[in-house]
């Protein structure tokens, strides 16, 4: 059992009535560019890693050759 838009919608009114506008964008500004940073860090780790990894190796149809 997960969350509706519903009980989405109301702790989205709660949390801008406690926090305010301003300072929910600052907060969206400050994890959209710490998404960004991460990402800009990992894809020199993730090229290497592509680049190094051996091929896969393609087995076939997985079906019953019986």
């Amino acid at each position: 059992m997960g969350f509706g838009w519903q009980e989405l919608l109301i702790i989205l009114v709660i949390v801008a009535l406690v926090f305010g506008t301003k300072k929910l964008r600052s907060i969206g500004t400050d994890v959209g560019g710490a998404v960004k940073g991460f990402k800009d860090a990992i894809a020199p780790v993730a090229a290497e890693t592509e680049r190094t990894s051996p091929p896969e190796v393609n087995a076939g149809d997985p079906k019953n050759t019986e």
